[in-house]
């Protein structure tokens, strides 16, 4: 008897004991799921918060992504040209610090600064360019001056002054800007800092972005409220609006509807009439006989030359403080624009589509002379050609003679890039003097098509 209630004893300790483990086994693994999953969601999220995010008007973004969107500043760091920076809610600015407070209550300190210059890779202007800084606190100024539209702030300093600078650093980026995030929206435009010129200068232009008065910080005191703002600008390249990444395919010819809306009661072209028996076509030579750099030499030989083809010639001499209603009329009249590798020919901007623009490209910069002005002439539908010199054309010749590696192979000093101090021969030493054979032939091409755009076109 002893040994049967033994033997049942050990087997109901034996099923105690499995029990046990197996609850035990259960718990455990009921536990290390519920760690799992719970362990997950914070990796999820601090990967949502690691995403560059920009939010723009009327985009629906992913549950996954709704928590990064709302964050109070969102800086969208990952392009090569420029910082884009968001402030997602009601902020103050404050001119006098060049600051940006957000209004209302985060849950950690957050600060951010920006340069609001499309030129991050360049090393030499962007430590000349001012940090704009975006805080959540500790201290808020009272709003002076409220505002019921967003803030969009650049700065129009490092290259400004550079007429070709003006445009591809500042009016084609904000051009990119607006059609990106504040299509069919209004908005105000901050400008971080801008030479005293600018606002008249561009005054026209600026009011066919925004119908808001323009605030420049370092002419501004009072302290200023948003409903949110956008710090930075939009590049798409040197002189470039790629239509692909604009959520409305605008294209250079978007832009150029816009400088006329700027410019166009002070430029009509002329029309021509029955009293016009036989018209010559316009041609607008860009000088650059005063600059450093470039210059044509045999100018006066060129300008007969250019007439006895058939054009009528009007030598045009852009400085500073030329009004741009006047250029912009004299090139929008015009029939073709000729001229060297130089900040100048950025007024081809002002050429009709269709007309004619022909540059003169000196030797070394063959590649700066098509991403600059030829790219802009294919996206107006101009009809562009180069003439490029020979050696012999070049002031260089006679400096570093003929076979200095400088004159016969520029490309090879370029490999590693574009050296500041090589890329100063080729722009400011370089002089030309064309070849009156050559550019002849260049000059009758373009005639033919400049008769003809003159002839369907006034």
């Amino acid at each position: 008897m002893k040994k049967t209630v033994s033997r049942a004893a050990l087997v109901g300790v034996a099923l105690c004991l499995f029990f046990i483990i197996f609850q035990i086994s259960v718990s455990s693994t009921s536990r290390f799921l519920k760690y799992a999953t719970n362990s997950a969601k914070p990796n999820q999220e601090e990967g949502t918060r690691k995403l560059k995010v920009i939010n723009q008007p009327n985009s629906h973004p992913p549950k996954s992504l709704r928590l990064r969107v709302e964050s109070p500043i969102i800086c969208d760091r990952t392009d090569i040209r420029y910082d884009l920076c968001s402030i997602n809610g009601p902020t103050f600015l404050d001119p006098a610090k060049f600051t940006f407070f957000i209004i209302g209550s985060a849950k950690h300190s957050i600060m951010e600064k920006v340069q609001p210059y499309p030129r991050k890779f360049e090393k030499f202007i962007m430590p000349r360019i001012k940090n704009l800084t975006l805080t959540s606190g500790p201290q808020r100024p009272p709003c002076k001056v409220p505002h019921n539209v967003p803030a969009l702030v650049f700065s129009a300093g490092g290259y400004t002054g550079n007429f070709f600078h003006d445009f591809n650093d500042g009016f084609i980026p904000l051009f990119i800007t607006v059609h990106t995030i504040f299509h069919d929206q209004d908005f105000v435009i901050v400008v971080s800092e801008a030479p005293n010129w600018w606002p008249s200068k561009y005054a026209d232009l600026l009011t066919v972005f925004t119908k808001h008065p323009i605030i420049v910080l370092k002419n501004d005191t009072p302290t200023h409220c948003f409903p949110s703002a956008k710090i930075g600008l939009i590049s798409h390249g040197f002189m470039t609006i790629n239509q692909t990444l604009l959520p409305n395919s605008k294209t250079f010819l978007d832009f150029r509807v816009l400088l006329d809306r700027a410019y166009t009661p002070q430029a009509q072209p002329k029309v021509l009439t029955s009293k016009d028996t036989n018209p010559r076509p316009k041609l607008v030579l860009a000088s650059r006989k005063e600059a450093k750099g470039r210059s044509i030499l045999n100018q006066e030989q060129v300008i007969r030359l250019i007439k006895k083809v058939g054009f009528d010639v009007v030598v045009f001499k852009p400085k500073n403080k030329t009004p741009l209603n006047e250029s912009y009329a004299l090139l929008n009249s015009s029939h073709a624009m000729v001229g060297v590798h130089g900040a100048a020919l950025t007024h081809s901007l002002f050429l009709r589509p269709g007309a004619v623009l022909v540059q003169v490209v000196p030797i070394g910069v063959e590649w700066a002379a098509y991403a600059f002005f030829g790219r802009v002439a294919k996206g107006l539908n101009l009809q562009y050609s180069e003439y490029k010199i020979g050696v012999e054309e070049s002031s260089l010749v006679s400096k570093y003679g003929k076979g200095s590696l400088l004159v016969k192979e520029p490309f090879a000093l370029q490999k590693t890039g574009w050296d500041p101090e090589i890329m100063d021969i080729y722009l400011k030493e370089q002089n030309v003097k064309l070849d009156l054979i050559r550019f002849k032939a260049c000059l009758k091409k373009a005639y033919i098509k400049a008769k003809r755009f003159m002839e369907a076109n006034g």
